[in-house]
């Protein structure tokens, strides 16, 4: 049977999975959905229409689901949506989505998010990030799988930031980041391409290759950003194994505005 503490507050229309665990003095409304294997510390709050998946940990202290900080938003049904097998640590707070930006927020699987994190509303999280201690995301923030954001990262709302990049501690970012890149500073600028991440998830010698060629095109020739797509695009026939990646880091810089431009 679901273990709820005999002081916690779960409400009768709430749906949690018979092997959910629910610690002393949290409270979880009637739109919350709880999936199999998942632990709930003490004195959590989960409202609004909240779904957790499998075997989550969620730590003490966290406000989940509540609404958004916008004073646009009028009562509307929307939705945070939380994956598999993510831990999230203390005092965190996850928003739902507004009604303005696709009514959802959503965070993947297998993610690590320390303390004090703040997920604003229509924030998409990937897999296999790790948020340091108060990271913070504004609104419609995009974030690829394996990004790894230093500790009081700033992130502003609208930015992207991609696969396998990474912040150094205190950084504020206003651009977007590419993939890969490594970024520090106030505003936050590219230091260098993330390769001790990228060895450590089995990027073969090409692959390495190939990112430098894309650090290089970005960073080194000082090339416009039109210029410096060009030139990745001829990538993929010099580096077969990694076209994929020539091709995300194409696809992240067609999405990428004139107004919001990349870290440089």
């Amino acid at each position: 049977m679901t273990t709820i503490h005999a002081t916690a507050l779960v409400d009768p229309a709430a749906e949690l999975d018979s092997s959910v665990t629910v610690g002393p003095y949290t409270v979880i409304g009637p739109h919350v959905k709880v999936g199999a294997g998942t632990t709930i510390g003490a004195h959590c709050v989960i409202e609004g229409h909240t779904t957790i998946g499998r075997d989550n940990r969620i730590f003490q202290f966290n406000s989940l689901g509540a609404i958004p900080q916008d004073k646009k938003y009028a009562g509307e049904p929307c939705e945070l949506q939380i994956g598999d097998r993510n831990t999230v640590r203390e005092f965190c707070t996850f928003n739902i989505g507004s009604p303005g930006g696709g009514a959802v927020t959503r965070i993947g699987n297998d993610n690590w998010i320390m303390a004090y994190v703040h997920l604003a509303h229509d924030c998409l999280v990937g897999n296999n990030v790790i948020f340091a201690n108060n990271s913070q995301l504004a609104g419609h923030v995009e974030v690829g799988d394996w990004v790894i954001l230093g500790g009081f990262t700033v992130v502003h709302q609208f930015v992207r930031l991609g696969d396998h990049a990474m912040t150094a501690m205190c950084s504020l970012l206003f651009a977007d980041l590419p993939p890969f890149v490594m970024c520090q500073g106030q505003p936050a600028a590219a230091r260098s391409m993330n390769f001790e991440g990228l060895r450590r998830r089995g990027f073969g010698p090409e692959r390495i290759s190939a990112v430098k060629a894309m650090h290089k095109a970005l960073y080194r020739e000082d090339l416009t950003l039109d210029q410096a797509r060009q030139a990745i695009a001829e990538l993929s026939a010099k580096y077969p194994e990694a076209a994929a990646d020539v091709n995300m880091m194409l696809g992240f810089l067609a999405g990428t505005t004139a107004q919001r431009g990349i870290v440089r």
